[in-house]
């Protein structure tokens, strides 16, 4: 494709004519990696901004740069200037891509708890309907060819794009994916438009990326302007911030409330114990039930979320009922490790403490075993969410067991200190410091008994811990698993 014909992609450009012709095979933001024939947009980082490193991309060989600012003199290859750097860097990787979202039908989640449960429960539904649906997401890409371990929630829009064509090259007629507030603000998607954006509540968490609560809902807001036409916004109006949107949002939007609270879509008769949760969909051309073998009542609300938008998509209620029934795990979410061990070993994702607080319930609903919950607070990220955390967990769990949770380049001791505010603020009777997760594992599994349910939050599905700038290999799945069984984690 050359140059003229990639920056229709990008009305706002100005480029010197005479490079018009110029044939451009790719794009990337990695002056490291850009390669002849390519595009490279100058984005800015967290750490630098891609403009002081535009003379090493043109030695790598790159055709031309693209800049929201102006040439240095001189400079060797064609210079293009663009408005917004990082939604001009999302829209040429579409075109190249031969804007995939556009032949896809295309499902689109955000929120800060439930987006992996109910993107996953759209994969379902969506596969019932076409044959074959795609994922992108926290806990993995799936085209239909291959499934890739997840580098990010969602991926640089270079990366997203070609996930999103390898779906389209390989029949794979629909896609339901997660959307973060990290990649709205980066603008990771603004090459795509939906045929369905699901909001499903906010909550404190990622504040140090966004600074406050307001930014990062405006952040979330940005997938409601990404929508084809006549595509529904479905929103959550049991949350506060949803009900904000759904007021905000351009028609037509679709409200869904899991408490069975006055909505466009809500649920009733909700039942959740060991075996699943099931709950009828209440909606204007009528109701049907949901049985899924998920567990849990936040379970509840993702179900009722994935319904309003399969509704909104045109499905039915046996398709959007078979569809939900066929996801019998989502990784990393409640999920149960078993060893042998005569007593519930639970692993989940909550990081929040809201994700925390619903967890908790969650388990109290199934169960009235002693709680032993071993969680902690990620380094480098949202310090205010510490002793929040620490509360809920010395209020709903019989023993909490403080640990690290990707400390990063903090001290361990130091987070664990902010959590053990909020621990000692909550009364707890029993709680313990562990500053080593697989000592903490190893003490809440040694604590418990035939009357306990070991639950261990933070990490979920993740396979590493990183500690200052090392992923060291770690799952709180397998070394739960080790521990219960009798065998030592290595």
């Amino acid at each position: 494709m050359t140059l003229g014909e990639l920056l229709t992609a990008v009305p706002d450009s100005s480029f010197p004519p005479a490079a018009r012709d110029l044939e451009i095979t790719g794009v990337s933001q990695d002056s490291r990696t850009v390669g002849p024939g390519e595009l490279f947009v100058a984005v800015r980082g967290e750490k630098a901004d891609g403009w002081s490193h535009a003379a090493e991309a043109a030695a790598n060989g790159a055709a031309a740069v693209v800049s929201e600012r102006q040439a240095p003199g001189g400079f060797p290859v064609p210079w293009v200037r663009v408005r917004v750097a990082r939604v001009a860097l999302a829209r040429l990787a579409a075109r190249l891509a031969g804007d995939p979202a556009e032949k896809l039908v295309l499902a689109a989640v955000t929120g800060t708890n439930g987006k992996t449960t109910i993107a996953m429960l759209l994969e379902g539904i969506l596969a019932r309907r076409y044959g074959r649906s795609g994922f992108v997401g926290t806990v993995g890409y799936r085209t239909g060819r291959r499934e890739i371990p997840a580098s990010q929630t969602t991926p640089e829009a270079p990366v997203l794009q070609a996930l999103l064509a390898e779906m389209v090259d390989g029949g794979v007629p629909a896609a339901a994916m997660e959307v973060s507030s990290h990649a709205l603000a980066l603008d990771r998607v603004a090459g795509c438009r939906f045929d369905v954006a699901v909001f499903t509540n906010l909550t404190q968490d990622h504040l140090d990326f966004h600074g406050d609560l307001e930014s990062y809902f405006d952040a979330k807001k940005k997938l409601f302007t990404l929508r084809k036409p006549d595509a529904a916004a479905v929103v959550n109006t049991d949350d506060a911030f949803g009900r904000r949107l759904a007021s905000e949002a351009t028609p037509p939007v679709v409200t869904w409330s899991p408490s069975g609270a006055r909505a466009d879509v809500r649920a009733e008769n909700v039942l959740c114990d060991v075996s699943g949760t099931s709950l009828d969909v209440v909606h204007a051309g009528g109701r049907f039930r949901i049985s899924s073998p998920l567990l849990g009542r936040f379970h509840a609300d993702n179900l009722v979320g994935a319904a309003a938008a399969g509704l909104s998509l045109g499905m039915n209620g046996e398709e959007i009922a078979e569809g939900c029934a066929a996801v019998v795990r989502v990784p990393g979410r409640l999920e149960p490790v078993e060893a042998g061990q005569p007593y519930p070993i639970i692993v989940d994702y909550a990081h929040t403490e809201d994700a925390l607080r619903r967890l908790l319930l969650a388990v109290r609903d199934l169960t009235d075993r002693r709680i032993i919950l071993v969680f902690g607070c990620g380094g480098d990220r949202d310090r205010g969410k510490r002793a929040p955390m620490g509360k809920v967990a010395g209020t709903l769990a019989d023993v909490a067991v403080a640990t690290s949770d990707n400390p990063r380049s903090e001290d361990p001791e130091a987070i664990l200190s902010e959590v053990e505010r909020g621990l000692a603020a909550s009364g707890a009777a029993k709680y313990l410091t562990v500053p080593d997760r697989r000592e903490a594992i190893r003490t809440a599994i040694d604590l418990a008994g035939s009357a306990s349910v070991v639950v261990i939050a933070g990490k979920g599905h993740e396979r590493v811990q990183v500690v200052g700038d090392r992923a060291i290999p770690f799952d709180d799945r397998e070394v739960a698993a080790e521990y219960a069984s009798g065998r030592r984690a290595s």
